[in-house]
């Protein structure tokens, strides 16, 4: 999904919103700039990307830009067939021409989708499924991050009901045809804000207390690690992971954060760069012999928390958080 402006509040759609905490937390963000994915490409092993996707299908939601853009252009270089999932038809069918031209991959899809509107979403898995015989990988880069708190035609949250229930509902509706699927795998791109946040079981919505948009989006995040989790659990043939690129240049950073966008756009990643390791995820025989369900920087397993850090939660609570998201899932299910 584009990075853009809309009313009545300010929203940025994007990838992941661009890897770390915001810059005024209590984090370094040197971890996550340019220079530190350099230091850590020198241990990268080229032939981990040097293959052939040619018969693999892959999915790709917020593809039209940045780090989704990136992404799918990688793959579809390696003659990957992609589904492009945006929520802006001119500058989908304008970004997968750019991508057919530089490739020479026809196999380019788009589909038109906004995963804050629920209903379609489970709509959309739902045709997908009946439409096509195989999905080989998911990866759930689309996301936003709003400036205040709004609600969607159903009622729900726009940035909960788009970066959690759209990724869960997308998800939960494409794993019958994954597992199905020679070597299935789903990526999800979350964010180091999530170190910073410890999963929430109630008020999923953000309708008590004040909104921080920054904050709300870091919740998210964690979510979509514990969701990770979970699903690695329970499905044992599909390699699940999550990753965060880092900061990365892109026009979310510019727009939310101008001043810290002028003072650190010299060290902030490309977008290649901040999409190298859900790239890696996606097609690497070496990730697939990682854990599934674990958290990845710059190709490496890294901790989901800090060390000594306030943010584990329980199984109980896990299990919980899950019970709640498919509760609230099947009341958007078609019949």
């Amino acid at each position: 999904m584009e990075r853009g402006l809309m009313s009545p509040s300010t929203t940025l759609w994007s990838g992941a919103v661009d890897g770390c905490p915001p810059p005024d937390c209590c984090l370094s963000i040197c971890v996550c700039c340019r220079s530190a994915f350099l230091s850590a490409a020198k241990h990268f092993v080229e032939k981990d990307l040097e293959v052939s996707m040619a018969g693999r299908v892959f999915m790709i939601t917020g593809a039209n830009s940045g780090i989704g853009r990136a992404t799918a252009m990688a793959i579809a270089k390696r003659g990957g067939t992609v589904h492009m999932v945006c929520r802006n038809k001119d500058k989908a069918e304008e970004a997968r021409a750019d991508i057919v031209k530089e490739s020479g991959n026809k196999e380019i899809y788009v589909h038109i989708l906004d995963l804050s509107e629920t209903r379609k979403v489970w709509e959309f898995a739902e045709a997908f499924k009946r439409k096509y015989k195989a999905l080989n990988v998911l990866i759930n880069n689309a996301g936003c991050i709003m400036s205040e708190r709004d609600v969607n035609a159903e009622g729900l949250e726009k940035s909960f009901a788009s970066n959690v229930m759209g990724v869960y509902i997308l998800t939960r509706g494409l794993i019958p045809l994954l597992e199905k699927s020679a070597e299935p795998r789903v990526i999800t791109v979350s964010s180091g804000g999530m170190l910073v946040q410890k999963l929430r079981t109630g008020n999923l919505q953000t309708e008590i207390g004040r909104y921080d948009g920054t904050m709300v989006y870091a919740q998210h995040k964690r979510q979509q690690v514990v969701m990770t989790e979970q699903w690695a659990k329970t499905h044992s043939n599909i390699h699940f992971s999550v990753m965060h690129p880092g900061w990365v240049d892109t026009p979310a950073v510019a727009n939310a954060m101008p001043d810290f966008h002028q003072s650190m756009k010299d060290s902030l990643r490309t977008p290649e760069q901040g999409a190298d390791t859900a790239v890696w995820l996606a097609i690497s025989e070496a990730a697939a012999t990682k854990p599934s369900g674990s958290f990845f920087q710059d190709r490496r397993m890294v901790s989901a928390h800090l060390p000594l850090a306030w943010t584990h939660s329980s199984q109980l609570e896990q299990q919980k958080f899950m019970s709640v998201m498919e509760d609230l899932a099947k009341t958007f299910q078609p019949h």
